[in-house]
């Protein structure tokens, strides 16, 4: 069988056999009506792991994001994004075709912007200008090479824009990463902020979902959020088993995805001509740039994939790994040998095993 390495995103992840069986034997009910049991221990487990009110589960993170955006705005106002945010570049522009936003964007370094430029970017109340009334921050930063927001990075940004009447989102897709590359509670990255989201199917492996925190009001306005969005759900408890399991489980050993990052970035820089860089505090992302060895984005990808390594394309020279627990020290080794006899010369072959 050929071999399979992907490294596309830690959305790969399949469901551990605990989660099956927890799936398997869920207690559920409508949970349109409420009265799905499992969907409410999860969003009470969710909302006190991460310092909040209340949660409520979504099929997906742009699901959650969008849905915060709607429930903590009006149309027609403006929302602050950093400039290669998840929100404002992937998430196919929600947050003005559907929540009718208009957008200002901040440059942050490796995507963290300080309460001085988000201070610098706001406008006087004036009729020619759409009110400022959210701010949105992601940690990890996805297109960042996985970058981490510290408590006081966080807390400084919130502190400004509160002082400004402006609400918080964070969108913490991975933000468990981040609590694992800080050593540090959760909460202490999640508290300060009005809402949040984080994703069960990334690295902590659950087969589908997302959940969004925040006070008992907004989530009770994220509520009528969802079911215009189309997310209202019935006995999804079959799919909030996984995540309870994801959550008690799955935390910690988001450290091992760490590691296996570190090691292909260190294997992978000691090729001359490739540059692969993980942030300054590094989680389980890479940018690999292999413009040094005269390839574009799209060889690389050609010769990888014909030796059944799978990656993002980051046009036009660079590429995005993300390692996952299905991602191991031999695979390290694998990718590798292969970008070995790429660098030369000698052909790709899939390989065995």
């Amino acid at each position: 069988m050929e071999r399979i390495v992907d490294l596309r995103s830690d959305t790969q992840t399949q469901p551990t056999d605990q989660m099956r069986q927890a799936m398997a034997r869920a207690v559920v009910g409508d949970d349109v009506y409420g009265e799905d049991p499992t969907i409410q221990r999860l969003q009470e487990l969710a909302a006190a792991k991460v310092g909040h009110e209340a949660a409520l589960f979504m099929p997906t993170g742009t699901m959650a994001n969008t849905a915060a955006l709607m429930a903590h705005t009006h149309p027609g106002e403006e929302v602050i994004f950093e400039e290669l945010a998840h929100l404002f570049n992937w998430e196919a522009g929600t947050y003005a075709n559907v929540a009718g936003l208009s957008a200002r964007t901040v440059r942050g370094e490796d995507g963290i912007y300080t309460a001085d430029q988000l201070r610098s970017v706001l406008r006087p109340s004036n009729p020619h200008f759409p009110p400022t009334t959210l701010a949105c921050i992601e940690n990890t930063h996805n297109n960042h090479a996985g970058s981490v927001w510290t408590a006081a990075e966080t807390q400084a940004v919130c502190d400004a824009a509160h002082e400004e009447g402006i609400k918080v989102h964070l969108d913490g897709a991975r933000v468990f990463n981040a609590a694992i590359a800080l050593k540090v509670d959760v909460k202490e990255l999640t508290k300060p902020v009005d809402s949040l989201m984080f994703c069960f199917s990334k690295g902590l492996s659950a087969p589908v979902g997302s959940i969004l925190c925040g006070s008992r009001e907004f989530i009770d306005r994220a509520y009528r959020m969802r079911k215009r969005l189309g997310g209202a759900m019935r006995q999804v408890g079959v799919l909030g088993a996984a995540a309870i399991v994801a959550l008690e489980t799955m935390v910690e050993r988001l450290a091992e995805d760490h590691e296996t990052a570190r090691l292909l970035e260190e294997g992978l820089n000691a090729f001359d001509g490739i540059q692969a860089h993980r942030a300054s505090r590094p989680t389980n992302i890479l940018m690999v740039d292999v413009g040094g060895a005269g390839w574009t984005t799209e060889q690389l990808i050609e010769r990888w994939s014909a030796a059944g390594i799978r990656c993002n394309p980051r046009p036009p020279t660079s590429v995005r790994l993300v390692t996952n627990r299905h991602f191991t020290p031999e695979d390290v080794t694998y990718v590798l040998d292969v970008t070995r006899d790429m660098v030369d010369g000698k052909a790709v072959a899939a390989g065995g095993g």
